[in-house]
């Protein structure tokens, strides 16, 4: 790691702290040559390859957004919204790898959806697993008056 204020390639960690959300770690450093300190934040990117086989770094935001849409109507606020993409990035994050393909992020949105709201879930699902016909709904809506 460069000092920020003499470019020294050789910096000395002198104190290592994981963040509060648990995603980042804070590490305090002392050059050696000018005898200033600096703080860095170290983060573990997550990934996400998409259907055409691009990849691009997670966006909670973006997965706020589409559940929103699903939303529309329901008696859902953003809180909710918002602590919906954090449990989808910390669940895609508890599987330990650093890139996920797109249908994962899918998969993982649905479970918490479910349990938030079962009309938002239903809409959700129907574009997410490409529903074909009534039966299709019929087959989801079977499975969530099992799951009561």
């Amino acid at each position: 790691m460069y000092c920020p204020f003499c470019q020294n390639p050789d910096t000395k960690v002198i104190d290592t702290r994981i963040s509060d959300d648990g995603h980042s770690i804070r590490r305090r450093r002392e050059c050696p040559k000018c005898g200033r300190r600096f703080s860095t934040v170290e983060t573990a990117t997550l990934l996400v390859r998409k259907r055409s086989g691009n990849v691009e770094q997670f966006d909670r935001n973006k997965v706020v957004a589409g559940v929103r849409k699903a939303c529309q109507g329901r008696p859902i606020n953003e809180d909710d919204l918002k602590q919906l993409g954090q449990k989808v990035e910390e669940s895609l994050r508890a599987q330990g790898i650093a890139e996920v393909p797109s249908e994962q992020v899918g998969k993982a949105i649905l479970k918490p959806l479910r349990e938030l709201d079962e009309v938002a879930y239903l809409r959700f699902a129907s574009v997410y697993q490409n529903f074909e016909d009534l039966n299709d709904f019929q087959r989801a809506i079977d499975d969530l008056r099992e799951a009561e």
